[in-house]
């Protein structure tokens, strides 16, 4: 195995304090609550950067930066889609969600919180929401398990096997012992080792590329399009890049640190907090892919492993770039944004596997501590299928989020956002939004449709759905009155 010790080290040392915060958050986990959300107690700093962490996998330091070094800059849409919807969903869900799940039976996973919100007896929203969370998320686990054996592979040659197992063990090890908190506490430390990263990797490629000038240059003789915006785009190509930011609105993994904070006051400084983080990291991806395409047209002989697979862009510069020490905690941010997202994503599964289906339909009276254990068993059993789905070497990072991306945004999306603004919303509404948001996205998906991202689609739809449905119904007295205190809740905290 070819394997500079240096790099070998750092990811070891990073690996061991990530599992020691595991066992340091295990310490303050006691019943599902807090195994779920850490007990409703996140400051805004920890909201903020567990929520950006989580949100931006292995695809941030390889999907993204790979697009932008085969395309040029009319891949960075996606990224300005992002920022748009992230922002929406901060200043519109956020706050108004934290305390519509504190008014609505004090709920812990999205499927609590709907079933609560529209008084849902028969458990059918429950379990569809828990069937979608499954679905798309053991897709969602698999592209971060792809991302993580990428990293294994290329950094100490591993075969794609071995480095799909040595991945993912590290994750499943502190998710299993901690839960919730040591998710969000290590998401904070890994979020600032990402920006780390994502700030010092682009300036050290242009010192070594010349320059700005020269670098700007070197770009333009290699291709004068790839600064064009609007290369070999569409109106359709365009909308479908910007189309992610709607997926804000449905993400599990980003809404649970909504509900996670430890009052809706903490929710515009994590706000300020996080967007600012977003947009230093999604400049420094784009910055990465642009800023490669000098280099590696400059160093034909070291472009290998890119001209490969694209994905590798930010691995092998930082490789070629840095001394070994440096380069294994650069790496080590891939592995953190990989470990971020795939921790939530368990997390999340496991948490409706156990309150949405094990508490409510199998064992209503389990003791908190036998919960507990149902939930650290139900991440081992969704990671094990996750890497199922990740053996196959073909796999790409970037196409795999998006399709998972594409089905919670759709079939969440449009339920979240109008459940929290809408007083009117009713239990058919919502059953209908879920149910034609991801039954759009997966056909829409299957035929390839226009060549439109089936976020798009299946998000109008969705929202067409609740509407109309809910207008041939009318919401419970009980339903209004909660709404309404929990939007004076909002209002007067805010």
């Amino acid at each position: 195995m070819s394997v500079s010790n240096p790099t070998l080290i750092t990811f070891v040392i990073y690996i061991a304090a990530m599992v020691l915060i595991g066992f340091m958050a295990y310490r303050s986990t006691n019943n599902l609550s807090d195994y779920i959300l850490g007990g409703r107690s996140l400051g805004s700093v920890v909201t903020a950067l567990s929520a950006g962490a989580s949100d931006m996998s292995g695809w941030l330091l390889m999907g993204l930066p790979g697009a932008i070094y085969m395309s040029g800059l009319s891949e960075s849409w996606i990224a300005i889609g992002l920022i748009v919807g992230a922002y929406l969903n901060w200043l519109f869900v956020a706050g108004r969600l934290r305390v519509q799940t504190e008014h609505n039976g004090d709920a812990l996973t999205l499927p609590d919180y709907f079933s609560s919100r529209f008084e849902d007896k028969s458990g059918l929203l429950r379990i569809i929401s828990a069937v979608v969370i499954l679905v798309f998320f053991t897709i969602y686990c698999a592209s971060g398990i792809v991302a993580g054996a990428r990293l294994f592979e290329s950094t100490f040659g591993m075969s794609y096997e071995t480095a799909l197992w040595a991945g993912a063990a590290a994750t499943i090890a502190y998710t299993f012992v901690g839960g919730f908190l040591a998710v969000s506490w290590t998401d904070t430390v890994q979020a600032t080792l990402m920006i780390f990263a994502l700030l010092l990797t682009p300036i050290i490629v242009l010192l070594a590329t010349g320059g700005i000038d020269t670098t700007f240059l070197a770009i333009e003789a290699q291709d004068p399009s790839n600064f064009d915006m609007l290369k070999n785009t569409t109106f359709i190509g365009v909308i479908s890049l910007m189309g992610w930011g709607l997926g804000y609105f449905g993400q599990p993994h980003i809404l649970a640190r909504f509900m996670a904070a430890d009052s809706v006051k903490s929710i515009a400084n994590a706000r300020r907090i996080s967007m600012t983080w977003m947009i230093l990291c999604l400049g420094g991806t784009v910055a990465v892919g642009f800023f490669g395409i000098a280099y590696f047209s400059a160093n034909p002989a070291v472009a290998m492993p890119v001209s490969e697979n694209h994905e590798r862009v930010f691995i092998e510069l930082a490789k070629i770039l840095f001394n070994p020490w440096i380069a294994g905690i650069l790496l080590s941010a891939i592995l953190a944004a990989v470990m971020s997202t795939l921790s939530c994503q368990l997390l999340v599964c496991s948490s409706a596997l156990t309150e949405d289906f094990y508490k409510t339909f199998l064992r209503k009276t389990a003791s908190q501590v036998e919960l507990v254990w149902v939930g650290r068993a139900m991440v081992l059993l969704v990671a094990l299928i996750a890497i199922a789905l990740a053996a196959n070497p073909e796999n790409r990072v970037l196409g795999l989020v998006s399709y998972a991306w594409a089905g919670f945004g759709a079939a969440f999306g449009p339920v979240v956002l109008i459940s929290v603004i809408w007083k009117d919303m009713t239990r058919d509404g919502a059953l209908a939004g879920i149910l034609v948001g991801a039954i759009t996205v997966i056909v829409w998906k299957h035929f390839e449709l226009l060549g439109l991202y089936e976020i798009i689609p299946g998000f109008i739809f969705a929202s067409l759905a609740i509407y109309i449905v809910s207008k041939l119904g009318e919401p419970t007295k009980g339903m209004l009155q909660r709404f309404a205190a929990a939007e004076a809740d909002f209002r007067l905290n805010k």
